[in-house]
């Protein structure tokens, strides 16, 4: 049963790779929906905190954790411009920019991934943010420096530090 598992592994990674070598853009742009709606789906539960499962909040953050990061870099690791991409070729001279973005998205995902695991019945009041609590930066700023700084934050802080961390991006690398 072990072979025959590996085996599916081995497998369903050559055909990803086939498939990402053959045309990025199109898996570029399939991981960018899938990070939309798992982030739809946390927003929602923050939203309406009743709606709060920490199964399903876990399981979004951590595909957006497994969608960004490296994995982020390395879909944009060649020519980003294309007639089917909507990637600004300045991703390419502003690699350092770039990456850490990607990099930060990835650090808040986690933390969100930590914080349902931490909270697995109901949305507590320490994953939210406090009336008033400021938000720190704007837009085209905002970083957490250290993961101790990023672990004191509540998640929905941390939520919208991943949300401020997709607009930089896209107001930077995105064509509109």
């Amino acid at each position: 049963m072990r072979s025959v598992i590996v085996g599916s592994l081995i497998f369903l990674a050559v055909a990803s790779a086939a498939v990402c070598a053959g045309d990025i853009v199109t898996v570029r742009q399939a991981d960018m929906k899938a990070i939309a709606a798992a982030t739809k789906s946390i927003a929602g539960m923050f939203k309406v905190p009743s709606t709060y499962s920490s199964p399903e909040f876990k399981w979004a953050a951590e595909l957006i954790r497994d969608k960004a990061g490296q994995t982020l870099i390395d879909h944009f690791a060649s020519e980003a411009a294309s007639p089917a991409s909507k990637a600004k070729p300045n991703i390419i001279e502003e690699r350092d920019r770039f990456d850490r973005l990607a990099n930060d998205l990835k650090s808040y995902a986690a933390a969100l991934a930590v914080a349902a695991g931490k909270n697995p019945a109901v949305m507590t009041d320490s994953m939210r943010m406090k009336p008033g609590e400021p938000m720190g930066g704007g837009p085209l700023g905002t970083h957490v420096k250290s993961e101790a700084e990023l672990s004191s934050l509540p998640a929905e802080h941390a939520f919208h530090l991943m949300l401020q961390t997709c607009t930089s991006c896209h107001v930077r690398f995105r064509m509109e």
